[in-house]
């Protein structure tokens, strides 16, 4: 279903922009202290697993999602993506052992894997098709603004309180979340009632096939960022970064500016275009992170990061969009994010295994994802044959 108007902006558009703020803050803002607290556990050796366990279970259930949103509705599945994150915060406190952490991480890997599925085909619902990648970038920048402000909280809290409040912080972030998905109005057209019938999964439902393309530039460009989540913290304290949280900060902020033309700039030039430079640029951020010998130049690299990742990901989404069939556009937006969790758990295990607290590794650990970056580069420049590369795809 999708507005009339031409103009994105509307109260639903602005509700679920806020709810996906406060969703991204929830979860992000333990993102730079766990590697912290595992290893006070005595499990420095299981850092690798904080982000692959966590987007093992949201890759996993991509399936579901995908296949709930286009039968019981946007809401009930975005609503799911934050009750977990809320029932996570609290659960933290109470399982103090790295079995019990780890199980939490699968646990709490389920909230990706609803909510920003149901969010994009909401927002693709919302808005007409020529101003897709103008929606997605200015929900990107919501989503993304809970990404920078989220670890730079998480961070300040700790320092000043204690972890334990940092965790119930981001329970308290998830619930507002959820409050505010009571005030939206569905836009799936004839939604059914929740049926146990509804979590069978069949072949057909796990892979929209349309969207392969998007799939494989997206699988391809997020492994860099499941290595930047497991390593940044320690490689950021070794170059003299005293907050954990400050290069997420930078880079996210460099990609909110960049969020406000890209999504547009891929509506009037094509998704393609934008998609070259974005890789051009993301294989660039990578090997000056990898070369960097001082806070400031690695701070400059996550700029640059920054710039790359704000106009791929709005573009890209639009893609798949434009490359999904509407009646299964649930199933298309999780088919991307299976990619999106794959890679980033991928990134994260290498980086994992690369590292183990030798810090000479990290360098090598951005290198291979250098060399990555440019493969997507070579398989949209010389493997990738559009049937048709219109304005807004």
């Amino acid at each position: 279903m999708q507005h009339p108007s031409t103009s994105i902006y509307s109260l639903q558009f602005g509700l679920v922009c806020l709810s996906s703020f406060l969703f991204s803050a929830s979860f992000n803002m333990l993102i730079p202290e766990l590697p912290a607290y595992l290893t006070a556990m005595g499990g420095a050796e299981y850092k690798g697993l904080i982000i692959a366990l966590f987007t093992l279970t949201a890759g996993l259930s991509r399936p579901f999602s995908g296949k709930l949103t286009d039968t019981i509705g946007r809401i009930p599945v975005m609503a799911v993506g934050s009750l977990v994150c809320f029932v996570c915060g609290f659960l933290y406190p109470m399982l103090t052992t790295i079995s019990g952490f780890l199980l939490l991480r699968l646990i709490h890997g389920f909230s990706t894997g609803f909510k920003p599925t149901a969010t994009a085909a909401y927002v693709a619902d919302l808005v007409p098709a020529g101003k897709w990648g103008e929606a997605m970038g200015i929900h990107g920048i919501c989503f993304s603004t809970g990404l920078a402000i989220g670890p730079a909280i998480g961070s300040t809290i700790t320092d000043h309180y204690s972890i334990n409040i940092l965790f119930y912080c981001s329970s308290l972030f998830a619930l507002l979340s959820i409050v505010i998905l009571a005030n939206m109005k569905e836009t799936l057209p004839g939604k059914a009632k929740f049926k146990l019938k509804h979590l069978k999964i069949d072949k057909k439902d796990i892979i929209e096939w349309r969207v392969i393309p998007a799939v494989v530039i997206i699988f391809m460009s997020y492994i860099s960022y499941g290595a930047i989540l497991t390593v940044i913290s320690d490689w950021s304290a070794h170059l003299g970064t005293s907050n954990k949280g400050l290069f997420f900060m930078v880079f996210t902020l460099t990609s909110l500016l960049i969020r406000f033309v890209a999504g547009k700039a891929s509506d009037n030039y094509g998704r393609t275009h934008i998609l070259k430079i974005s890789l051009a640029l993301l294989a660039a951020s990578l090997l000056w992170i990898a070369l960097s010998s001082s806070s400031l130049s690695l701070m400059l690299a996550s700029a640059l990061y920054g710039i790359a990742t704000g106009m791929l990901s709005p573009t890209v989404s639009a893609w798949t969009a434009d490359l999904s069939n509407p009646t299964q556009r649930g199933k298309a937006m999780a088919t991307m994010y299976i990619a999106l969790e794959a890679g980033i758990g991928l990134g994260a295990l290498l980086a994992g295994w690369l590292f183990i607290d030798d810090l000479r590794m990290i360098p090598v650990t951005f290198y291979c994802c250098t060399g990555i970056t440019v493969l997507a580069l070579i398989y949209l420049q010389f493997i990738y044959k559009p049937k048709t590369e219109a304005v807004n795809g």
